[in-house]
C-alpha cells in the first residue's frame, strides 16, 4: 500500500496512517487504502488498532488534494464525499473491535477518524478540532459518526466555532476515553486489546452490531431485536463453549 503500513502481530492488526510529511492527511489513496483494509478484515484478526505515523495521527485533508477540488464540479464533490464516507463507515461498522491509538493532533477528518474507533487512548498534548468551518466548509461527512460520542450540546459549540481543543476536553465530551502521558501509549494499547482477546470474538461484533443497531430502532423494535439476538447468541457454538467454560471454571476456547 502507499499510504498505509498494515502490522500483524497475532491475532492484532495494527494500521498505521504512514504519510509523516503532510502529517498523515487523506488524499484520495489514503481514503481508498483504508475502505480497503477495514472492509477486509482477515478472519484471524479479534481487534485492529488504528493509529499515525510520527508524531500526529491525522492533520485532515490534504494541501494538494484540497487545490484539486477547487475545479470539481458539485457532482464530482458529491462522488468525492461518497467515498469518503464510505470509508468512515468501514471503520465504523468494522465487525472487529477498533482501538484508536492517538499518536498526536487530530483535525478536521483525523477528528473524524477519532469519532469512528470503538475505544480511543490519545496522548497528553494532542489537540482535536472539527475544523472545517475556519475552511468554509462544514464537518458533514464525519458528522454521523460525530454526533452520536459528543452529542448536540458540545457540536454547538466545537462544529461552529472550528476551535481546537486539548485531550482533556475531548475526553469530557466523549470523543476518547482515556489521556496518557506519551511513554504510556502503548502500554495503554495494550491492556485493552488484552482484555478484548478474552472475550469471545463473535460475541465481540455481535455487541458492537446491537450498538449501532439499538441505538438507530425505536424502542419496541429494539427490544425486540434484542431479545432474538441473545437466544440465537446463547445457542451458538461460541455462546455454548463461554457458558461452558464459566460453569466448568476453565478457560474458554475460543477457535
Amino acid at each position: 500500500m502507499k499510504t498505509l503500513r498494515l502490522e500483524t502481530n497475532g491475532p492484532v492488526l495494527t494500521v498505521t496512517i504512514d504519510r509523516p510529511d503532510v502529517r498523515n492527511a487523506f488524499n484520495e489513496d489514503v481514503i481508498e487504502e483504508l475502505q480497503e483494509t477495514f472492509t477486509a478484515i482477515p478472519p484471524k484478526v479479534r481487534a485492529v488498532v488504528l493509529s499515525g505515523g510520527g508524531s500526529v495521527f491525522c492533520a485532515g485533508a490534504d494541501v494538494q488534494w484540497m487545490k484539486k477540488s477547487m475545479n470539481y464540479s458539485e457532482e464530482d464533490n458529491a462522488i468525492d464525499a461518497a467515498a469518503m464516507a464510505a470509508m468512515f463507515r468501514s471503520i465504523d461498522e468494522c465487525p472487529r473491535p477498533v482501538i484508536g491509538r492517538i499518536n498526536g493532533h487530530a483535525l478536521g477528518g483525523g477528528s473524524g477518524l477519532v469519532a469512528c474507533c470503538d475505544i480511543v487512548v490519545a496522548v497528553e498534548g494532542a489537540l482535536f478540532g472539527f475544523t472545517e468551518v475556519r475552511l468554509g466548509i462544514v464537518p458533514a461527512n464525519i458528522s454521523t459518526f460525530v454526533l452520536p460520542k459528543i452529542g448536540g450540546r458540545a457540536a454547538r459549540r466545537y462544529f461552529l466555532t472550528g476551535e481546537r481543543f486539548g485531550a482533556a476536553e475531548a475526553k469530557a465530551i466523549g470523543l476518547i476515553h482515556e489521556v496518557v502521558p506519551p511513554d504510556r501509549l502503548d502500554a495503554k494499547v495494550n491492556e485493552l486489546v488484552s482484555e478484548i482477546l478474552r472475550c469471545g470474538p463473535n460475541a465481540v461484533a455481535t455487541a458492537k452490531e446491537i450498538i449501532r443497531t439499538g441505538l438507530a430502532l425505536p424502542r419496541d423494535e429494539a427490544i425486540d431485536y434484542t431479545v432474538k439476538t441473545i437466544a440465537r447468541v446463547r445457542v451458538s457454538p461460541e455462546g455454548q463453549e463461554g457458558l461452558g467454560a464459566f460453569l466448568q471454571k476453565r478457560k474458554p476456547n475460543w477457535s
